[in-house]
């Protein structure tokens, strides 16, 4: 689009179209064209104008004709009509054939314009910025931009979202905590057809038990003490668009009816209330458990389990996608640094590698607080290893942070003294003090994978 803010004014007589093209120049910023006959003004409306004056008498058009001609050439450009006479009835039809506005030639046309201009410009501001905004939050939520990641396990995770764009299926996250599974919400709900619709996240694990109904499905004034007001759930809130409820695990298994009651029959009811409130909602639920398990262990509804798991996507720790730790490292450094204007350091090669021997349990989002710390650390144009604090990050985190089986637990052991003693099988083996046969056989099973 133009730079400059083109004026065209359709005007038969001389001196009265230079009197308002002289006016309508006085800003820089516009770009006036005088012409004098309907044909000039469609020869050249590929010049995209912004505004179009028309004289209502022309020599070879009238103004309800020529009006009707512009619109359907260029039916986004706004046209006023400028008559020598107050014809009501004129007045009435152009506006009806798509015309802005009608205006008499008299002492007040002039300023009239002005301010019709001034207007305008206004309007195309706000039109340029709402573009600009739409094509930043696309920029934004593209599902490159988002999933960063070139391993095969992530390239899997792509595959996968991509095949949830196009349906309304819900959709499962599961992941260790820190592997971004509310990031992959996103990439799906602002890729989806309901993307100008909301995207509404809750924590299930945060909300106390006595409140959970009531953030889920709203309340009426009155409807329990300290109701004051109606109260809008997560549910309505979110209508047309996408619900994420995180950590649907920790839902305790009394709750449990309820959520899948609003699932089977696809409305709701507000606490207190009697209005049946119908949903249109996409659900993705997201947990660090193996609800399959809960499931078997009776702590969470079999028949819900089958409601909510729709399509199932398994986020992989980042301890197994060595491959995207540095291209994660550098992206998280270079938007730390741009977001707070700095100068973007480089990575050293005893940096990079001390990335690459460590083993994340906090995941990609400790890999983010790391890199942050360490663009903050940094005194030269390269990021030293001495820059990259681990420890600092987890603040003692200990093993035992993440709830896992005993069998990932022996996995992730010898994963860590393997990477110690630099893939020496013999000495990992000898310093945890168990067959070395028996580190091979997990690397041959591939429940580890070398370093």
């Amino acid at each position: 689009m133009p730079d400059k803010f083109i004026i065209f004014i359709v005007e038969d007589e001389p001196f009265y179209g230079g009197l308002l093209k002289h006016h309508l120049s006085a800003n820089r910023d516009h770009e006036v064209h005088l012409m004098s006959t309907g044909k000039e003004c469609l020869d050249r409306l590929h010049l995209q104008p912004h505004l179009i004056t028309l004289d209502y008498s022309l020599p070879d058009a009238n103004g309800l004709d020529l009006v009707k001609r512009i619109r359907s050439q260029a039916p986004q450009v706004p046209v006023i009509v400028v008559s020598g006479q107050e014809d009501v009835g004129a007045a009435i039809q152009v506006l009806k054939a798509g015309a802005s506005d009608y205006f008499v030639k008299d002492e007040h046309t002039r300023p009239l314009l002005w301010n019709a201009v001034l207007r305008l410009r206004k309007q195309r501001s706000l039109e340029l910025e709402v573009l600009y905004l739409r094509g930043e939050l696309d920029k934004q939520y593209d599902l490159v931009h988002l999933l960063k990641g070139n391993s095969a396990a992530m390239q899997q995770v792509h595959s996968l979202v991509r095949r949830s764009l196009h349906t309304n299926i819900n959709v499962s996250i599961t992941g260790e905590t820190g592997t971004g599974k509310e990031v992959v919400a996103k990439a799906i709900h602002f890729n989806s057809a309901r993307k100008q619709h909301p995207f509404v996240a809750i924590n299930m694990g945060a909300i106390p038990r006595d409140l959970l109904e009531s953030e889920l499905f709203g309340h009426e004034k009155g409807a329990f003490t300290g109701a004051i007001a109606r109260k809008i759930g997560k549910f309505e809130e979110a209508n047309g668009g996408t619900l994420f409820l995180d950590e649907i695990g920790e839902m305790e298994f009394a709750q449990q009816g309820k959520l899948l009651r609003a699932l089977q029959e696809r409305e709701i009811t507000r606490i207190g209330g009697k209005d049946r409130i119908p949903l249109d909602v996409r659900l993705i639920v997201a947990t660090n458990r193996d609800l399959m398990d809960e499931v078997r262990g009776g702590a969470f509804r079999e028949d819900l389990y089958y409601r909510l798991i729709g399509l199932p996507i398994q986020l992989p720790p980042l301890r197994e996608r060595e491959s995207d730790i540095l291209l994660l490292a550098k992206h998280f450094l270079g938007e730390f640094c741009q977001d707070n204007h700095r100068a973007l350091p480089g990575l050293s090669a005893e940096a990079s590698a001390k990335l690459l021997h460590y083993h994340y349990p906090g995941n990609v989002r400790e890999l983010k607080a790391v890199m942050q710390l360490a663009a903050v650390l940094c005194e030269g144009p390269e990021l030293t290893a001495d820059s990259i604090m681990f420890s600092a990050v987890r603040r003692g985190a200990s093993l035992l942070d993440e709830e896992k089986t005993l069998k990932e637990y022996e996995r992730d052991i010898i994963l860590h003294f393997l990477r110690r003693y630099d893939n020496n099988v013999l000495l990992a083996a000898q310093r945890l003090g168990i067959g070395k046969s028996k580190v091979y056989a997990m690397l041959q099973s591939r429940e580890i994978i070398r370093p």
